[in-house]
């Protein structure tokens, strides 16, 4: 039997799940799925050990039911789980289950979960400890003549942000003095639809900073160190979609510095395992800590292609008691690393959600490619989950190297039947602002509003497509559709059945 854990259920769904139970095949230790009425097919089920059905497809029925979860583990023998990301992973409520049932949560304490969840009093704990914070109310305001007191003091332009936020909600940028009490109350109304609590704050706004966190890792027997930095300011609605590391804003100083300061965050939060302390770093070279996000990130995969650490892996040993691997201790970035999130979405049509069945799906493969996902063939992409589909990461010596190969593997990742980002992450990719390094937060408003109308392009990939294949219908035995290619061509277009592009052209194949 392993010594760390006798089996691990993975709490969680596609790409994820499949990157968990990856790791829980490195340390040949026994992992078990969950699934929804929506996922009876999908990867993350077929790549585990065992599965267990847990409901309906609406994640309140299902991924986010903590008992149904709890029991899923304990009638298939687990004695640990993983959260992943999203979904119950930051829930204090969720560890708190775990270990009264006996289970062995595989993430931070849910004192530093709560605290963390809540910027006022996360603000509060790092102003104690001597974290540089972006200047504004150190809790939340009592009235509106609190807030314009804070605002004045601040200067504007300031935003208000809810204490439970994230993804952009209960947020509201505010440039005049006149315009304080209106966004505030209307902040205060969408905390409160989104979170089910009313609770903001103000802060100075920051203008087209850069977003830089830190990867930290601490154990149970009080080491706790940093794994370099993440760029993420490459977003769309508040939401990261390409990612590299490490920052070309960074000197060595300042790396070392930010680094420092995000150990010292973990340790006023009292945080064990895996976690992401994130900054804003503002045009003059000043950084102030944003939050922490206590979870396994989205992008982790880029810190592990440049230090050569399987984070996942080290979060499963600390979990079991294990003090922090050696090679944790004396770390160094090697190289440069991107990763784009491929999204189920319209790139060309205000990032608008793409449903529908993957009908021809074929990865990029090749040195320092990486792809984590959770799609195949026949994948069904619904509207009850997240649109993330997969990660394209690549490792490279050099940045631009590393923007190449990028570009070669979007290029050659093949995903038929859904709306993808992928052209919009090349365009990126290729926008010389971004060759240059200069990738602020308000890169996509700035430099990608005014890029070229691909939607004609791919509209004609599409009917070109489809009128190979109704020719190889029609053409004689023998004889291809273009006249030339033998009638039996082993071709998606003829073995794939049904297929669809986007939700405008149909074909039957």
């Amino acid at each position: 039997m392993n010594t760390l854990f006798k089996k691990i259920l993975v709490a969680n769904r596609s790409e994820i799940a499949v990157r968990v139970m990856n790791a829980c095949h490195t340390l040949a230790i026994p992992c078990v799925a969950v699934y929804s009425k929506a996922d009876v097919d999908s990867r993350h089920r077929r790549e585990a050990d065992e599965s267990v059905f847990i409901g309906e497809a609406p994640p309140r029925e299902s991924y986010l039911d903590i008992e149904k979860i709890i029991s899923a583990a304990k009638e298939s023998g687990c004695d640990a789980i993983h959260p992943g990301y999203g979904f119950l992973s930051e829930n204090s409520l969720f560890p708190r289950r775990c270990a009264e049932e006996g289970l062995v949560f595989i993430g931070p304490p849910p004192d530093a979960m709560l605290l963390m969840g809540n910027k006022v009093e996360s603000r509060m704990r790092m102003a104690d400890a001597g974290v540089p914070l972006i200047p504004g109310m150190k809790g939340s305001g009592a009235d509106t003549a609190a807030f314009e007191r804070a605002a004045d003091e601040a200067g504007f332009p300031v935003i208000i942000k809810a204490a439970a936020g994230g993804g952009g909600k209960g947020m509201r940028v505010v440039h005049e003095r006149s315009q304080l009490a209106d966004a505030v109350e209307a902040a205060k109304r969408e905390a409160a639809n989104a979170f089910g609590d009313d609770t903001v704050y103000l802060e100075k706004y920051v203008s087209n900073p850069r977003h830089i966190e830190f990867q930290v890792i601490a154990d149970m027997h009080g080491t706790c160190v940093h794994v370099f930095e993440r760029e993420c300011s490459i977003q769309r609605r508040h939401q990261k979609i390409i990612e590299e590391t490490p920052s070309v804003a960074l000197t060595p100083e300042i790396r070392a510095k930010m680094g420092a300061d995000a150990v010292k965050v973990a340790k006023a939060a009292g945080y064990v395992n895996a976690g992401t302390v994130e900054f804003l770093f503002d045009q003059s070279g000043n950084y102030y800590f944003l939050e922490m996000n206590t979870r396994i990130q989205v992008e982790h995969p880029i810190t592990e292609m440049v230090t050569g650490t399987d984070l996942v892996v080290e979060q499963i040993r600390i979990a079991a008691g294990l003090p922090l691997s050696d090679g944790f201790r004396s770390l160094s970035q090697r190289g440069h690393a991107i990763e784009c999130r491929i999204y189920a979405e319209d790139g060309e049509n205000n990032f608008m959600p793409s449903t529908g069945k993957i009908v021809h799906y074929t990865e990029p493969i090749g040195p320092g490619v990486r792809v984590d996902s959770g799609v195949q063939p026949g994948s069904e992409i619904t509207i009850n989950y997240d649109p993330i589909m997969a990660k394209l990461i690549v490792h490279a010596p050099t940045r631009d190297l590393a923007i190449r190969k990028m570009i070669a593997a979007l290029n050659n990742y093949k995903i038929l039947g859904v709306k993808t980002s992928k052209r919009f992450m090349i365009d990126c990719l290729s926008h010389p602002e971004f060759a240059a390094g200069r990738t602020y937060t308000n890169f996509i408003e700035t430099h990608m509003a005014d890029r070229p109308d691909r939607s004609g392009e791919i509209r004609a990939i599409a009917v070109a497509a489809a009128s190979v294949a109704a020719a190889s219908r029609t053409a004689p035995a023998g004889v291809g559709g273009d006249g030339i290619a033998p009638r039996d061509t082993v071709s998606p277009w003829q073995t794939i059945g049904s297929w669809q592009i986007g939700d405008r052209i149909h074909e039957q194949v």
